[in-house]
């Protein structure tokens, strides 16, 4: 007797794999789903994968208030560490940070951006002297200091590297780290400004990260 054949009937096979396609397509489409959205194109930023929380930590400002972990939520912060001493490094490093500064006033996001200066020579950066340092750059800039206890721990979590040799006169100079380090409104570090540092470089990546996390 003849084999009938029933018209419309899929063969096993064929739905064997488009059910693996169909599960491939979801597979796909979850990871997407779950993927962090990507930057847009940085010209001087590094920005991490995923925003990298802080230890906590406790310094002072130059004014007498505490810095602490808190005092870097609520706007982005340009973090650089230093010493009022440094004889070339750190203030081209502010003076840039403070023209950074000033074309992000003129585009309407200076309110958005603050610039730290953390000095890692607590012995000899006073108070008097850390204030009258930053604010010959820019009056809004804020300084910093505190123990090592306080600046490793700080320093090692956001990549940062200083130390201490003597100059041979009695004093001391201190090799440190030249990157600048962002953190973001959540008081994570969101990226990293790697010298050579340019203003204009600066300025337009911080547009472009603010207007992308928005």
């Amino acid at each position: 007797m003849p084999t009938r054949r029933h018209a419309g009937r899929v063969p096993v096979f064929l739905l064997v794999v488009l059910a693996a396609i169909a599960a491939g397509l979801g597979l796909w489409l979850g990871l997407r789903s779950h993927a962090p959205p990507q930057p847009p194109p940085m010209q001087s930023a590094q920005v991490y994968p995923q925003p990298r929380p802080l230890p906590a930590f406790a310094l002072t400002q130059s004014d007498g208030k505490p810095l602490t972990a808190a005092a870097w939520q609520g706007r982005y912060t340009l973090v650089f560490f230093g010493y009022t001493l440094c004889p070339d490094v750190c203030p081209t490093t502010l003076a840039t940070l403070h023209q950074a500064l000033q074309q992000l006033r003129a585009q309407g996001l200076g309110e958005q951006v603050q610039v730290d200066f953390i000095s890692v020579d607590p012995q000899r950066d006073t108070p008097a002297r850390l204030a009258a340092y930053v604010h010959a750059f820019d009056p809004q800039f804020v300084g910093a200091t505190g123990p090592d206890a306080q600046l490793q721990p700080l320093t090692r979590a956001l990549g940062i590297v200083y130390a201490r040799t003597p100059d041979g006169h009695g004093g001391e100079s201190i090799d440190h780290s030249g990157a600048v380090v962002l953190i973001d409104p959540q008081g994570h570090e969101l990226a990293v400004f790697l010298p050579p540092l340019r203003a204009t470089a600066i300025t337009g990546d911080l547009a472009r990260l603010i207007a992308w996390r928005r």
